[in-house]
């Protein structure tokens, strides 16, 4: 029996480096300024110019840390860095403001019960299935923006009730990677005490591309209900626009909906769209793996249209889309803000230090789970990790910020990769080696080129 397949990961060095080449590393990517004792350290300290910062890889610290709520609040750095893009959400308020937040914007994401949110998947998926079907197939073709397009258009019809057009999720495309890159120059120079000013500015650029996709359609409907109590859809976005807060009957206004809608669009298309392209990538490399996969949706679902029953049938793409967040979970670190002085192993962690969480290093510490930078979703069926799953798998976070969207996420990924995989045989081209890049989500660094054979 062959050895399980390795997909890439930065090598890490043996021994730290210094505060020069730490920087330059990191420069493009978090992920390359890790060495080989950070995925086994139990805790780790960093001094930096600009800010101290703690990673806790040890279990019960990460458990006691994501399950700390208010203790343990969004650092500050994560929510300066992501201002310009959603504001003050849901995803970066802190204590009170959360919690008065997420009280109103939880009936909106009754709009993404699994049933109701399956029908828009499959058209989305079906639209991608047209997509890759003209494509000029005799060459690799770049999965990554296309799968963007299909995790947007996914949220686009559940917030907006509208399907995504190719010129809108291109800009949408383009305009995330800029950002991504810019906010990752300023957090990075913050970190080390440099002033950041111009990448800061620069940011505001795409993100404001992002915002003027979607910023008409919000404000109408907004404006539709407010001054004529227009209701045309029951949707995400009409549940932010209508609901109230509980104690003083207020409503959000146009500018906070725009900020909540710009939250869940985010966090709902981007975290998938990565998801997504590494899956793929990795069935594309694993060609006996694929094949089971192909053979579960062929003699679950036939050719007929997916449904969420089928879905939880598919244990080896349920396993697919586990294991793929296990090795490359969108959000690699959850930076968190120490709140006063406080000892924890034998640190002492000053006020105003950052704390870290990081799926990427628990998820693939040796001494959790065994050949840790393998893809082998077989591992999640083995009664021997039944404890690690619990404890040492966590993308979506967990205690009360875990992500509200993680069995929309499932259910959307499972969707796309049961239905690319059904009608595709997907292979590498030769010589092409993605090399993946940690800034606000994991992606490839020079895009996902696969190659794809019509199957039957």
């Amino acid at each position: 029996m062959s050895a399980p397949f390795t997909p890439p990961y930065p090598e890490p060095p043996k021994s730290k480096r210094g505060l020069i080449k730490r920087f330059l590393r990191g420069w493009h990517s978090w992920i390359h300024v890790l060495f080989d004792k950070s995925y086994t350290m139990k805790m780790g300290e960093i001094r930096m110019p600009g800010q101290t910062m703690y990673i806790a890889n040890e279990l019960p610290l990460v458990d006691r840390i994501l399950k700390g709520g208010t203790a343990f609040p969004k650092h500050s750095e994560l929510v300066r860095n992501l201002d310009p893009l959603i504001g003050n959400s849901v995803f970066s308020a802190n204590g009170e403001d959360w919690e008065s937040q997420r009280a109103m914007v939880n009936p909106a994401f009754a709009h993404t019960a699994l049933n109701r949110s399956m029908p828009l998947m499959v058209a989305a998926a079906d639209d991608l299935l047209a997509r890759l079907d003209a494509a000029d197939r005799s060459k690799p073709v770049d999965i990554d923006p296309m799968m963007t397009h299909v995790a947007a258009d996914i949220i686009f019809r559940t917030l907006f009730s509208q399907t995504l057009d190719e010129e809108r999720s291109n800009i949408i495309h383009t305009a995330f990677g800029r950002f991504q890159r810019l906010a990752h120059s300023a957090s990075m120079l913050r970190l080390y005490g440099i002033p950041a000013g111009w990448f800061e500015k620069r940011s505001k650029g795409p993100a404001r591309a992002i915002h003027d996709v979607f910023r008409p359609i919000v404000e109408a409907r907004y404006e539709g209900y407010h001054d004529r109590g227009e209701a045309p859809h029951r949707d995400i976005l009409q549940s932010l626009i209508e609901v109230q807060d509980a104690q003083t009957g207020a409503h959000f206004t146009c500018e906070q909906v725009m900020e909540q809608v710009s939250t869940i669009f985010l966090a709902g298309h981007e975290t998938s769209a990565s998801t997504m392209t590494w899956a793929l990538y990795m069935l594309a490399e694993c060609a006996h793996i694929q094949d089971r996969v192909r053979a579960e949706v062929a003699g679950i679902a036939g050719d007929a249209v997916l449904t969420a029953p089928m879905l939880k049938d598919m244990s080896h793409v349920r396993n697919i889309f586990r294991e793929t967040l296990r090795l490359y979970p969108p959000v690699a670190f959850f930076p968190r803000e120490v709140t006063c002085p406080m000892e924890m192993r034998d640190k002492q962690l000053e006020e105003g230090s950052m704390l870290v969480v990081a799926p990427w290093l628990t998820q693939r510490n040796k001494d959790n789970w065994a050949c840790p930078h393998a893809f082998d979703p077989d591992r999640f069926d083995d009664p021997a990790n039944a404890d690690m799953v619990k404890q040492a798998w966590f993308p979506f976070g967990r205690g009360p910020r875990v992500c509200v969207g993680a069995g929309f996420a499932q259910q959307e990924v499972m969707t796309v990769i049961a239905s690319v995989i059904r009608r595709y045989k997907l292979t590498m081209p030769a010589g092409f080696k993605p090399e993946p890049i940690s800034r606000l989500t994991i992606r490839p660094r020079t895009g996902m080129k696969l190659l794809f054979e019509r199957v039957g």
